[in-house]
């Protein structure tokens, strides 16, 4: 299966990193015993899983073992590539049942957002529906000729304003050109200014407001964009972004570039937000749909050659 393979060649960093360690330190022990449980709590701290999710998937398996009178070390291995499943399912799917729906992209700059709006649009394209592109990061003149490119490239409409301009108009014009053309996605870029918090408020708030004022029974998904390559700084990147607005979902980006995929888990865990897409490469192609099973599968599964 194509997905499975690009996502597996994604995680190829991150498996040989962490979980062929995993398996090294499972095969030198004889028995299963509390230092066996500390060292792979050091290696998943160390995998950017985080120290309380480290401790929690630890504990689990604690339980497991215990229950299921598990005795050789070995069979630890299947053990957590399910728990990982666990912890990493539910709510990955968008939720764009109405016409037109709405989706709200958010995240610093750098880490590949607008990027990630053009193939979000083609993949929903290819779905069959029709988007429309709102470029609401006014702030940078070229993220608005960022995203006109990939809007060309996708078949998408845009709709833009000049550089500078009220953030929250933009998304007001792109919500009338949206029925007006009866499309079935708005597809909406903000700015990225974490640094200034209060800013980001006004200026998300406002654009939810004209949300709700103007598509108050529309399905909305707020997506945050993250840059895997940055470890737990995403994480904590995530938290900001939770304490000023109502996430339901992230993007991480660049997974193919890192050993640091644990963080995918961190982010489930400690903040309750699903994975919704994984990018795993440059294509336009290269977005996938996150599956917990695929992603600890792609994690887990070994070598033809082991």
């Amino acid at each position: 299966m194509r997905f499975f393979s690009k996502l597996k060649d994604g995680l190829k960093k991150t498996k040989s990193s962490v979980i062929s360690q995993v398996e090294s330190v499972l095969k030198s022990f004889s028995k299963i015993d509390e230092e066996l449980f500390d060292q792979l709590e050091e290696l998943l701290i160390m995998g950017d899983v985080g120290v309380a999710t480290s401790q929690k998937i630890c504990s689990l398996l604690k339980d497991r073992v215990k229950k299921d009178g598990v005795k050789d070390p070995s069979l630890i291995y299947g053990l957590l590539e399910k728990i990982l499943a666990e912890i990493l399912s539910g709510k990955s799917e968008l939720n764009l049942s109405t016409k037109p729906s709405i989706v709200l992209v958010v995240g610093v700059n750098g880490v590949g957002k607008t990027t990630t709006i053009g193939k979000l649009a083609d993949r929903l394209k290819n779905d069959g529906k029709k988007v429309i592109l709102a470029a609401a990061d006014t702030f940078r003149a070229a993220a608005i000729d960022q995203l006109e490119i990939w809007a060309k490239r996708s078949g998408a409409d845009i709709v833009k304003h000049n550089e500078g301009s009220d953030p929250a108009a933009v998304i007001f014009d792109a919500i009338s050109a949206a029925k007006a053309r009866n499309c079935d996605v708005v597809l909406c870029d903000t700015a990225g200014r974490l640094h200034n918090k209060k800013h980001l408020m006004d200026e998300l708030f406002k654009i939810n407001k004209i949300i709700s004022r103007e598509l108050p029974n529309a399905d909305k998904e707020i997506l945050l964009v993250l840059d895997a390559t940055t470890g737990q700084n995403a994480v904590n990147q995530a938290k900001e972004f939770k304490n000023v607005t109502d996430l339901t979902g992230v993007i991480l980006t660049k997974l193919d570039g890192t050993a640091k995929g644990g963080i995918v888990i961190s982010i489930k865990e400690e903040l309750g937000i699903p994975v919704k897409f994984v990018g795993v490469g440059e294509q336009i192609d290269d977005l996938q749909p996150f599956d917990s099973d695929s992603f600890a599968k792609a994690l887990f599964e070994k070598d033809n050659n082991n």
